[in-house]
C-alpha cells in the first residue's frame, strides 16, 4: 500500500491535531441508518454476499475520504492512497477470525477474491493479523441487533485506524430497510464533516453495485 507524508506543520488543523492527541481517549464516531434495500434486493437476486458487499461498499466510500486514510505514526501524519479492511468472520463455536480484504477492483472482480479469500481464512482461523495492520480499516458487525449505539475497543493514544461495523437491517416506515452504520475514528484527523462525508460516499457506493453486479 502505498503512502506519503502530510505536513501537519501549515495545515489549518495543526491546533486541532495536537489537542486531540493529548486526550486520553480521542475516538469520535456516530451511528447513522443507511438505507440498504436496493443491495439487499441485489445481492438476492444474484446469490451475491450481502456481508462482503457492504465491506467493499464501506472500504471505497472510506476511501474516498483522504482524512480516513490517514495515521497517525511516530507523532507524525501518513496518508495512504487507498485502504485495506481487516473484517470479522464467524466461526461454528461462536469465535471468530481476522480476514484481509482489498479492494482496488471492480464489484464484478471483488466477489470472487472475496469469497477465495474467506474461504482460506476459515481454513485456518486466527485473530493474529498476516501483515502490518497500519493501512486497513477494522470492520466488524453486530447483526443480531438493529442497534441505535456503539461503543468500540480502541488502544488509545496514536492507534488511528477508522472503525466501521453495522448492525441488523430492519424496515422503516416505509418498508424501506435501514442499516445502523457506526464510523469510529481519531478526532486528531478527522472532524464531523469528514465523518459526514463518509456516509454520503456509503450512500453513493451502496446504489452502484446496480449496474456492475453480472
Amino acid at each position: 500500500m502505498n503512502w506519503h507524508w502530510i505536513n501537519m506543520e501549515n495545515s489549518p488543523r495543526k491546533a486541532h491535531f495536537d489537542y486531540f492527541r493529548s486526550l486520553q481517549s480521542p475516538m469520535a464516531g456516530v451511528t447513522v441508518n443507511v438505507d440498504v434495500t436496493d443491495l439487499v434486493n441485489r445481492c438476492r437476486a444474484d446469490g451475491a454476499s450481502f456481508y462482503l458487499a457492504f465491506i467493499h461498499a464501506a472500504a471505497l466510500a472510506a476511501d474516498a475520504v483522504p482524512e480516513l486514510r490517514r495515521r497517525i505514526r511516530d507523532g507524525k501524519v501518513v496518508e495512504y492512497d487507498a485502504c485495506g479492511t481487516s473484517h470479522v468472520e464467524p466461526l461454528p463455536d461462536g469465535s471468530y477470525c481476522y480476514c484481509t480484504l482489498y479492494h482496488d477492483m471492480h464489484w464484478a472482480e471483488y466477489f470472487p477474491y472475496a469469497e477465495a479469500a474467506r474461504r482460506r481464512c476459515l481454513e485456518q482461523p486466527t485473530i493474529d493479523e498476516a501483515e502490518d495492520v497500519e493501512g486497513l480499516y477494522f470492520v466488524t458487525c453486530l447483526p443480531w441487533l438493529h442497534y441505535t449505539q456503539l461503543i468500540q475497543p480502541t488502544a488509545g493514544g496514536d492507534e488511528s485506524n477508522p472503525r466501521i461495523s453495522w448492525g441488523r437491517y430492519a424496515p422503516d416506515g416505509q418498508g424501506r430497510l435501514q442499516l445502523p452504520v457506526t464510523l469510529l475514528c481519531h478526532h486528531a484527523l478527522c472532524d464531523g464533516i469528514h465523518i459526514a462525508r463518509f456516509y454520503e460516499a456509503l450512500g453513493e457506493k451502496v446504489k452502484s453495485i446496480d449496474s456492475v453486479l453480472p
